[in-house]
């Protein structure tokens, strides 16, 4: 990260228990160092022990990735950025729409075989992340599956989850795979609104869908990471992290150049 970047960050990191008086070992490295690391084995898609020696030896980074992933602190800094992010673009921090879709991508050797699938559709082995972003891109929530998974029931459960921690969420765009049960049932169960957005049969080629194309740029955005060009990762818990990594890193970047771009100039005397 730039000096920029920490500037804004730093703020934004949950405290640790051992600072906040509920016990627990001292850290033993800056998190400034940590994240830095974490952030470039996501963004350059190397192995763990692949570690530069300019960062902290990569058991200790990977232990920092570990114990953020399990206990919701990564999800916890990409929240806070995600809201700092809306509130600069002038929205509300809290999201009340958004655009749901899935991407299906092949799975490395290390993936086992219970937590893969074979997508017919795409004629993919490996896994799905299904993701809900709002309208400017931003992810919201993340599930990722077997490649077999349909979309109609992984959004039951991303949905389920993120009207529970998005109060404001009314509506949400998607495409033809959502249409059918899946509408009644957000209605009846949820109280969102599923706007299924479906392609012309008229058009040949490629068309820009209303509001679709909105989480497709977020699929773009993720595979700027090299970690994510495939699924590397055992666990899915781990996948849905690199991915929230993926993010903080593009939020923190967006924030930090705006922030210096509103910054005045200082003028010198003649």
């Amino acid at each position: 990260m730039s000096d920029a970047e920490w500037a804004l960050v730093r703020d934004l990191l949950p405290v640790p228990g051992w600072m906040a008086g509920r016990g627990g070992r001292p850290e033993g490295y800056c998190h400034r160092q940590m994240i830095d690391a974490v952030r470039y084995l996501v963004d350059n898609g190397i192995k763990w022990r692949a570690m530069p020696a300019d960062f902290p030896p990569w058991p200790r980074v990977y232990a920092f990735f570990a114990r953020w992933r399990d206990t919701g602190l990564v999800a916890e800094l990409h929240d806070r950025l995600r809201g700092a992010v809306r509130e600069a673009e002038g929205r509300e921090a809290e999201a009340s729409a958004a655009v749901v879709d899935s991407q299906s991508v092949k799975a490395d050797a290390t993936v086992s075989c219970a937590s893969r699938g074979y997508d017919a559709g795409k004629k993919i082995n490996g896994r799905k992340r299904h993701l809900l972003t709002d309208t400017l891109g931003l992810l919201l929530d993340v599930l990722v599956t077997p490649a077999s998974t349909t979309d109609r029931d992984a959004a039951r459960i991303l949905l389920s989850a993120a009207s529970h921690c998005l109060p404001r969420l009314s509506r949400i765009w998607a495409d033809g795979g959502y249409r059918g049960h899946l509408q009644d049932w957000a209605a009846q169960h949820l109280g969102l609104v599923l706007d299924v957005v479906r392609r012309s049969d008229d058009v040949s080629g490629f068309e820009v869908l209303p509001r679709r194309w909105v989480v497709e740029r977020s699929f773009a955005w993720l595979l700027r990471s090299r970690r994510l060009v495939r699924d590397y990762e055992r666990r899915t818990d781990t996948s849905e992290a690199v991915i929230q990594w993926s993010m903080t890193t593009l939020m923190s970047r967006r924030l930090a150049a705006r922030h210096q771009h509103q910054e005045p100039v200082p003028v010198r005397a003649a």
